[in-house]
């Protein structure tokens, strides 16, 4: 993928990086014209360059790709209530009591807390959260965003709500009830605070290397008008792509938006099941630790069906979230049913996609192999709650738990991987998600390193249908390039798991000031 060759541009023109390594070979150079990439080959052979940008040895690698991001939500996480370190209720709890000390008026937002660990065996409740924030209206999203604390003032906010599956007099809540209680919480965040969420995303994305971000959006996740303005903001000045999803049953006049607004896909965080934290994936067999439920599927399999169908008719890639076995096995059901009727080439050509597969096995691996379908997996689930003594095991047991998150058997399956961070349900770390790849809690299961690299760069673009066939640093490719803070190869990075810092972004060619 990467070679010498001789340069076609004129002299004096577009962007040349030089003195970089590139993978494991030190001193090489790469030239960008009009977005992308013109030449790559030695140093001491490039053609001149209208701006030169000296690498002095530092590693050069493709712009990263985080392919499921909730930007606005996320945003708020980094400007805001973020409460994902917090190791106790009583943690928990401070850390609320001092953001509604200090936080603007409206609505109280925050993300990320988690029961497992906590010493009081419990999470928040709405008493607990009325004592410290009065009549404000609160919301707090557990860790996987697929269940929240709310307090008083908020429901008050959400007329029937008690009548929603999911709803909890506790006000922790599930399901419908969840999803209308964040509707009604992000929809109140006023437009200048949006747009300063959106600003935190974009700048941390470019900070951390991220070349592309794709948001995964949705009328239960984020309305059109929010997606609306983001799109706006990333289109309007030189920072990291944002490629959109929404989330919406074609059914229900889900790919109006995406004609719209000329997204990526129809699907992505289109909401199959729920999270195996709050106990809502959907699963084959009972959760360990809550025998009485299996989670729930929330379509009937011909909605699914016809989703499926009407984005291949019209040539839009589909996406579902899925992370439950039985959530997994509705949505092949659907895909195969198209195929049986659409046929195989057409299905193929849209690359559907399916959004976390935590729990599958070889014959869905096989289906999603035959039907080209792109698995988007998330790694630092899996160093966040695997192996046989976290999350997962107090979910599942430990035999389940120990075979969710198959990346090795996914990849040497032929099917294809994009690496994302689901932010803000785990931070945007893409150094992180790749080493995360690797080192699986289970044995056997992660990727290699250079695979678990390939499918947090190329893997995103191949996502969204726009790769370049001989890889992202080859001529032709779009411009989309990280610059480290490291002189060490390739191979040395990932071998040592080092987590170098981004000193220069170049996106679709323009350098990015950091």
């Amino acid at each position: 993928m990467i070679g010498g060759m001789t340069p076609r541009t004129a002299p004096g023109t577009g962007l040349l990086l030089t003195d970089v390594t590139v993978g494991d070979r030190p001193g090489r150079a790469v030239h960008v014209v009009d977005g992308r990439i013109a030449w790559v080959g030695a140093a001491g052979d490039a053609p001149r360059a209208g701006r030169v940008l000296a690498g002095e040895g530092a590693l050069l690698t493709p712009a990263f790709v985080d392919a499921h991001v909730h930007a606005t939500a996320t945003g708020l996480a980094l400007t805001g209530l973020d409460l994902h370190s917090r190791s106790s209720l009583a943690d928990a709890l401070a850390a609320v009591t001092a953001a509604a000390g200090t936080a603007a008026p409206g609505v109280l937002l925050g993300t990320g807390w988690d029961e497992t660990g906590w010493p009081e065996g419990r999470g928040l409740t709405r008493a607990d959260l009325d004592a410290v924030v009065g009549d404000r209206p609160a919301y707090l999203a557990r860790v996987d965003v697929h269940s929240a604390t709310v307090s008083t003032a908020l429901l008050d906010r959400v007329p029937g709500i008690a009548d929603l599956p999911g709803f909890s007099a506790d006000g922790q809540l599930r399901l419908d009830a969840h999803h209308a209680a964040r509707r009604a919480a992000y929809g109140a965040v006023p437009a200048a605070q949006r747009a300063a969420a959106q600003e935190a995303t974009l700048a941390e994305a470019a900070r951390l290397g991220i070349g592309s971000l794709h948001e995964m959006a949705g009328p239960e996740v984020s309305g059109a008008e929010d997606l609306r303005a983001l799109l706006a903001l990333a289109a309007g000045r030189p920072g990291p792509r944002v490629l959109g999803y929404w989330g919406e049953l074609a059914g229900r006049g889900g790919l109006d938006p995406v004609h719209e607004l000329g997204l990526a896909g129809a699907g992505g965080d289109l909401f199959c099941d729920g999270a195996l934290g709050s106990h809502t994936a959907a699963l084959s067999s009972p959760y360990r630790d809550r025998p009485g439920t299996s989670g729930a599927l929330r379509f009937d399999t011909d909605e699914l069906v016809d989703h499926v169908r009407a984005c291949t008719v019209a040539g839009v890639q589909a996406g579902f979230h899925v992370i439950g076995d039985a959530a997994v096995e509705q949505v092949l059901d659907a895909v195969g049913a198209v195929v049986a009727v659409l046929g195989l080439p057409a299905v193929r050509a849209c690359r559907h996609r399916l959004e976390h597969v935590e729990m599958t096995g070889p014959d869905a691996i096989a289906r999603m192999r035959a039907w080209g379908m792109v698995a988007s997996v998330q790694p630092a689930f899996d160093a966040a709650w695997g192996g046989d003594a976290g999350m997962y095991a107090e979910r599942l047991g430990v035999e389940r738990a120990l075979a969710t998150n198959p990346l090795a058997a996914l990849a040497d399956a032929g099917v294809a991987l994009a690496l994302g961070s689901d932010a803000p349900v785990t931070p945007m770390d893409p150094w992180g998600g790749v080493h995360a790849a690797v080192d699986h809690h289970t044995p056997g299961a992660g990727l290699r390193p250079f695979d678990a690299l390939d499918a947090a760069t190329h893997g995103g673009w191949h996502a969204v249908r726009a790769e370049t066939a001989a890889g992202p640093l080859a001529v032709g490719a779009p411009a989309d390039l990280a610059l480290w803070d490291t002189p060490a190869t390739l191979s040395a990075v990932l071998d040592t798991r080092a987590r170098p810092g981004c000193t220069a972004l170049v996106v679709a060619g323009e350098v990015l000031s950091l």
